[in-house]
């Protein structure tokens, strides 16, 4: 083991994005994911900002904006279908709500998966159980394989994060519930959505979604509802099924539809809503990306940004520490600090702009954003989206390429 070996728990945005930057330095690094294989379908994601810029930088705008999903922008709709307010994909300059660019999950992650390799050791089908530090490096014992040694370990493993209760603490003390639950899933009924991404809202606090997919006849779905902190079984589907359906049982719109859709999808996950905020995102020689370290939840539209800029940053700054980790992950925490308190900031009314409890809330949510297509107001928000999504990226240097001077960059 030397401090050039690294290991990943983690497979989706974050892991692999920041295996591919890490062999880029000349490191070693190996991914842990509990899945058996790359996870594919998924909701669709945002390229918008420094994110993209990140993956030009990889080399895959191509193959991204060919696999992306043509959306024409967001729709709210009434019980009947009707458009009470509609806020299309090029309001705002590509970076609105519904950015220029949106992939499915499962097709960005592939895609980063492929980039990582050759050179990227993967064990699927397994997780981490132990971490124990030294001042040489880290003792991991996994559920699976063998105990290894590393240099370093990053939770890259989302905000249910083992990495970070193993390293940090429990999560209850870094997750900030919004009160709010949704469940995403995939269905293969064709509703007539015209390339919008639709939602309904109802009282109280219940939101039905739909977009379109990539493949024809393909619609991914969401469910959401406002409550309280839940007691469920994350195994037990046909109980969250259950759950849904009582919640859902009454609204209208194409929710009958899509409840039954839930059923058989092969793809369906529940989860709540929150926060993941840490002081510092090292323990020693643990860190933690994307996610497990600072989620921003759906509602910002950055999570995507935030996991690739992370994983651009962590790794350009392990590659120019000179073998200082503790230098090089101060500076990850002070680069990436500013953009993760802006990108967290939730858009107005949170989760209740999201998922207004009244029938007036719902309305006065709808009346503002129509106001939001409106001069002065699109020209204000053009320019607060672009700006929570970006920041200066430096150009890190690679390999044997590590004397040039350092561009510092701020938000």
């Amino acid at each position: 083991m030397t401090d050039n070996e690294i290991l990943i728990c983690g497979a989706g945005i974050a892991g692999p994005a920041l295996a591919y930057w890490l062999r880029e330095g000349g490191f070693t690094v190996t991914i842990v994911e509990r899945a058996p294989a790359p996870r594919p379908g998924g909701q669709t994601v945002d390229l918008r900002g420094a994110g993209r810029t990140v993956i030009e930088r990889m080399g895959l705008m191509e193959r991204a904006r060919a696999e992306s999903v043509d959306q024409r922008g967001l729709a709210l709709v009434d019980t009947a279908g009707r458009v009470t307010a509609a806020l299309p994909a090029d309001s705002f300059g590509g970076e609105g709500i519904v950015s220029e660019i949106e992939i499915l999950r499962g097709d960005l992650a592939r895609l980063l998966y492929e980039a990582s390799l050759p050179g990227t050791e993967y064990l699927f089908d397994d997780t981490i159980t132990a971490l124990e530090q030294d001042v040489d490096g880290v003792t991991v014992t996994f559920e699976r394989a063998a105990p290894r040694r590393f240099g370093m370990v990053v939770g890259a493993d989302g905000p249910h994060s083992v990495v970070r209760a193993l390293a940090f603490g429990p999560e209850r003390e870094f997750v900030r519930p919004l009160g709010l639950y949704t469940a995403w899933f995939t269905a293969t009924d064709d509703l007539d959505l015209d390339g919008w991404y639709m939602m309904h809202n109802a009282p109280p606090g219940l939101v039905a979604s739909a977009r379109p997919g990539r493949l024809p006849g393909e619609t991914k779905a969401g469910l959401s509802f406002r409550s309280a902190p839940l007691a469920y079984d994350r195994r037990d589907i046909a109980a969250q099924h259950e759950l849904l359906a009582q919640r859902f049982a009454h609204v209208g719109w194409e929710a009958p539809r899509l409840l039954r859709a839930m059923r058989t999808a092969p793809d369906f996950f529940l989860d709540s809503m929150g926060q993941v905020r840490l002081d510092g995102w090292s323990r020693g020689r643990v860190a933690l990306l994307g996610d497990a370290g600072y989620c921003a939840t759906p509602l910002t539209g950055l999570g995507t940004s935030l996991a690739l800029v992370g994983a651009y940053v962590l790794a350009g700054e392990l590659a120019t520490a000179g073998g200082d980790h503790q230098a090089a992950l101060r500076r990850y925490d002070e680069v990436m600090r500013p953009y993760v308190d802006q990108a967290q900031q939730l858009p107005p009314g949170g989760a209740s702009g999201y998922a207004p409890r009244s029938r007036l809330g719902i309305r006065l949510r709808d009346l503002s954003m129509r106001q939001m297509t409106r001069r002065p107001m699109r020209n204000v928000l053009a320019a607060q989206f672009a700006k929570a999504g970006n920041i200066e990226l430096p150009a890190y240097g690679w390999g044997s390429q590590l004397t040039w001077p350092r561009q510092e960059f701020g938000v």
